[in-house]
């Protein structure tokens, strides 16, 4: 097998590629005409899917090398959207990664049945198709419907994950409702209730009306309203106006015939709820209330006494120092009828109309009910003042419906207890937070950790295991938790003692988030033991926005269900905002997809999306009508072709762990061009190996090789790159990684190594098979480390490339090295620069003079004439040392310094014109401009260096930079200086 190492000329290289060589590398193919002459990203991703890992890669390997993660649970009838493109393309980068380092990589896929989401999505599209309702068609016909739609729709979402390069254990996928995870469910919430954790009693939650259910938090939006605000209600013909403050007026049963205690409100409609009216017992408007017997006020409406209480919890500054307590429909007011020992009187049926008992107004429309109440207290000129008011509305984000709060009886799981373990796990440091900061939050929200309300009033989701069963003879009720009515009834005999037992089983379905807090032991197959074999799970990845909704539920449950945390590290990622930092929602029309971004999309096909969207039901007319002005603004010339790596590495290029992220599809297209530069220095490559009739594959090392200063250079460059990316996925700044990799590929590769060995290779001098030799190495391994964040176009392009070229990169890493080649580039750049004023191009023969200050300047510039030349696009230089008359001598057209080394001047040919008018004065201003510019930059070195927190705080190696700086300064304003005296 040849060497590199042995190459020392052209003529002892015998690089005949024999006939063996071409079956024992089967995979590697030979030559330029195998790449098309540019980046498609099409072609490349067609036909290319990623090896189908499976859990037999991981048989009997649990043990350290093993690598364990679980994708957050996309909704099954969903599309891919960014946020699921991100948080996917960092954990398939990090399983990517750690399968490169040797581990065997267990990366659970599943989907979740997103119950109220679905079931709102189907109820939309019957609507819309059928004109029937779930209720009108039945619960189990409704089911069926549903388990169509999942079916049509389901397999979207994988095929989307699929698209992104997602290299998920995929034999090991799982939906939420299947039989497995059913059975979990079940036991998981049997075994609560059999310890006491899980109690069915009466409490407040959040309700819509529209839904008739209870609704998470996460499921709740709030809207800031700065005043009268019109907006549109399911089940109202016209919008509804919120955004206004009512004063009422209370009359004192007790008082003067003329004494009333006003409240302010912006729900009116609860005012037939009120059981109170509270003030602060340091308010002294109120003082005389505090000496009498209890105080009544006359409720209008129910036409019987309310009392005055007293409570601290009043603010005394908010309106008039008096509220109405409706502890049926407000968090706050329920806990104060709790102290005083107040009954809550529910205004609102599970559709939001008017309950029967309030005559004036039964079954009428809450807000509806509203104005008919308003006018009424006006009447009893009992309304006061009606203002503007800034306010908080809580909305349903599935219906769109504004929230009421409702005392409901509902499955409640106790969680503080649970919640102390889990905060347990994160300071004792068993679990870890990154980013750190969150821990604050995490301790926050579990410190003081409410009951959780579990059930739903849903059909789609996981039935509650749960029976009402009473004794037929004594008529005696009791609720027992099983997997069937079979062990339910012989529960119920055993703990009634009665023979006769009659069972209803409970309809309500459980919080989606309670099957899915199971994920990191259900999907193994827990209760059974063999879940062990892949529990806890290495790391959590998902966004910040629900840390406390799955994240601290998942570890309460899993802490509480198998006795240790359910994975060691949470790695949170930020919210993917629009380019402006948007939120990305339909109504501002800057909602983008992945595949738009992948393959492209014309404002056209944009559009027809969006009206696709409204005939399935999913969008109505208003959301249409808002989008399409948004996407008009947004995206007038439609998304251009990027490509899955382009999309996938520029996500992975904002700090991941930012609050939010935003994207670019601009940017997005950018990092499209930046893969085809390394498409085309590959190509340039094995271009070159075949004017130089060398096989690359038969590259094996390149430790020992004759190494020119600027092969050094690059594999020096090379050996930081891939330290900076170790580091960066130890501590997951995946964007310092994709930063190092496109600085270094795009900056030293392409701009400046290959630019270098031109000249060599097509002279196919010995030095240009030591740079081919170079450029293969470094684009092998270089696209080793890329193959985590684009993968398609990494394998591609390792096809062409050898892969296991030995190499010892801590050796090649020099510091100095790289000092030095950072002045000549720096000296180049300030030429091109100067070129680039002048409009000096090749074809005025620019001839390019270098003056070195000092014989040690000469020194280091001497070794670096040629590729001066080729990085300046000029056609020769001269180094000479600096005189005064250098400019007269070479009849310079321009002369100016290019830093502390050297000052330069070019000659042209008789061909060039100098550039008039104000392109000519600011070129016989460069050398004052740059001269205020140096002399700005001393003063600030030296002031640092001056500074006395600076010369203590400061590292010695800090300083002495600093001083070398100043050095180096002084040198090239005393140059600058010189030329124009």
């Amino acid at each position: 097998m040849l060497k590199i190492l042995q190459i020392s000329s052209r003529r002892n290289i015998n690089l005949r590629l024999r006939h063996e060589r071409l079956h024992k590398y089967p995979t590697f193919h030979r030559g330029v005409a195998q790449l098309a002459p540019g980046y498609q990203p099409r072609d490349v991703e067609k036909d290319k899917l990623d090896k189908k890992y499976t859990s037999d890669d991981m048989k009997g390997k649990c043990k350290p090398g093993t690598f364990r993660m679980l994708l957050p649970p996309p909704n099954v009838t969903g599309s891919l959207h960014l946020g699921h493109a991100l948080m996917a393309t960092i954990q398939d980068v990090i399983a990517r990664q750690k399968r490169q380092m040797g581990y065997d990589v267990l990366w659970i896929p599943g989907t979740d049945h997103a119950g109220i989401a679905t079931q709102v999505v189907v109820e939309k599209k019957l609507l819309k198709e059928k004109g029937i309702s779930r209720h009108q068609m039945g619960r189990e016909a409704f089911l069926q419907e549903v388990w169509k739609w999942k079916q049509e729709k389901g397999g979207g979402i994988v095929e989307d994950l699929r698209k992104l390069g997602c290299t998920l254990t995929w034999d090991r996928e799982y939906f939420t409702m299947d039989e497995r995870q059913a059975y979990a469910v079940n036991e998981a919430f049997i075994r609560l209730f059999e310890e006491g954790l899980i109690q069915r009693k009466e409490s407040l939650v959040n309700w819509s009306c529209a839904l008739e259910s209870a609704i998470s938090d996460i499921e709740v939006e709030t809207l800031d309203l700065k005043g009268p605000t019109e907006l549109a209600v399911p089940g109202y013909d016209k919008n509804i106006t919120f955004g206004r403050i009512y004063d009422i007026q209370y009359k004192v049963m007790n008082g003067s015939s003329d004494e009333y205690i006003k409240v302010s409100t912006t729900r009116p409609e609860t005012l037939l709820g009120d059981v109170a009216v509270a003030v602060n017992p340091l308010d002294e408007r109120y003082s005389k209330y505090r000496d009498q017997p209890e105080v009544q006020l006359w409720h209008p409406f129910r036409e019987e006494p309310i009392p005055l209480v007293f409570d601290v919890t009043v603010e005394p500054e908010f309106g008039t120092g008096a509220v109405k307590i409706t502890p049926a429909h407000d968090r706050a007011d329920f806990d104060v009828a709790q102290r005083h020992l107040l009954r809550p009187i529910q205004v609102f049926s599970e559709k939001g109309a008017i309950r029967e008992n309030f005559e004036a107004f039964s079954n009428m429309p809450r807000f509806e009910a509203r104005d008919r109440i308003l006018q009424k207290l006006a009447e009893m000129q009992l309304l006061g003042d009606v203002r503007d008011h800034a306010m908080q509305l809580p909305i349903c984000s599935r219906s769109k419906d504004v929230i009421e709060y409702m005392l409901r009886e509902q499955w409640f799981l106790h969680c503080q207890s649970m919640a102390d373990e889990a905060l347990a796990e994160v300071l004792s440091g068993r679990l870890q937070i990154v980013p750190p900061n969150f821990e604050i939050e995490w301790q926050r929200w579990l410190e003081n950790c409410h009951d959780w309300c579990i059930s739903r009033q849903l059909w789609w989701g996981h039935q509650i295991p749960a029976y009402k069963a009473t004794d037929t003879n004594s008529g005696k009720s009791i609720w027992v938790a099983a997997h069937n009515e079979m062990e339910a009834k012989i529960k119920a005999q055993d703990e009634l003692q009665a023979v006769d037992v009659e069972l209803k089983r409970d309809s309500d379905v459980l919080d989606t988030w309670f099957s899915s807090g199971l994920l990191p032991f259900s999907a193994s197959n827990w209760p059974e033991e063999e879940y062990k074999q892949h529990y806890p799970l290495d790391l959590m990845e998902t966004g910040h926005d629900i840390l406390f909704f799955w994240v601290a539920r998942m570890v309460m449950l899993g802490v509480k269900l198998t006795g240790q945390s359910p994975f060691k590290k949470i790695l949170l990622n930020g919210i993917v905002c629009d380019a402006h930092g948007r939120k990305m929602s339909k109504s501002l029309g800057n909602v983008v997809t992945p595949q738009q971004v992948v393959q492209g999309a014309s404002l056209e096909s944009l559009k027809e999306e969006l009206k696709s969207a409204h005939k399935s039901g999913v969008l109505s007319n208003s959301e249409v009508e808002k989008s399409l002005k948004g996407l008009q603004r947004m995206f007038p010339q439609g998304i251009q072709e990027c490509g899955t790596d382009a999309l996938r590495f520029t996500l992975c290029s904002h700090n991941i762990k930012s609050h939010f992220i935003n994207f670019d599809v601009n940017e997005c297209h950018t990092n499209k061009l930046f893969l085809n530069k390394i498409w085309q220095a590959t190509r340039f490559t094995l271009g070159s190996a075949e004017r130089l009739n060398m096989p690359l594959h038969e590259i094996e090392t390149m430790n020992q090789v004759p190494l020119g200063k600027w092969d050094l250079w690059i594999l020096s460059r090379l050996a930081d790159t891939l330290k900076t990316c170790n580091e960066s996925f130890e501590n997951y700044n995946l964007h310092t990684a994709t930063g190092a990799l496109k600085g270094f590929l795009y900056n030293n590769l392409c701009d400046v190594y290959v630019e270098t060995c031109k000249r060599n290779i097509n002279s196919q001098k010995s030095e240009g098979y030591i740079h081919c030799a170079t450029l293969a190495t470094v684009l092998s391994w270089s696209l080793q480390a890329m193959s985590p964040f684009t993968p398609f176009l990494a394998e591609e392009l390792l096809k062409h490339l050898p892969k296991n070229i030995e190499i010892d990169l801590n050796k090649f890493h020099n510091p100095e090295l790289e000092k030095e080649i950072a002045d000549i580039l720096d000296i180049c750049q300030q030429i091109r620069q100067v070129k680039s004023r002048n409009t000096i191009s090749k074809k005025y023969d620019p001839q390019l003079y270098l003056y070195g200050h000092s014989e040690e300047a000469l020194e280091v510039l001497q070794p670096h004439l040629q590729e001066i030349q080729a990085l300046t696009l000029t056609n020769g230089v001269h180094l000479h040392g600096i005189n005064d008359k250098a400019k007269e001598e070479h009849n310079l057209r321009v002369f100016s310094t290019a830093g502390h080394l050297c000052s330069f001047g070019i000659t042209t040919n008789d061909l060039y014109k100098p550039p008039k008018g104000e392109k000519a004065s600011s070129v016989q201003n460069l050398n004052e401009q740059k001269l205020q510019k140096l002399q700005a930059d001393l003063k600030r070195y030296q002031m640092r260096m001056e500074n006395e927190g600076f010369r203590k705080s400061a590292s010695q190696e800090v300083q002495q930079k600093h001083a070398e700086k100043i050095h180096q300064l002084e040198i090239e304003i005393e140059k600058i200086k010189s030329m124009a005296s």
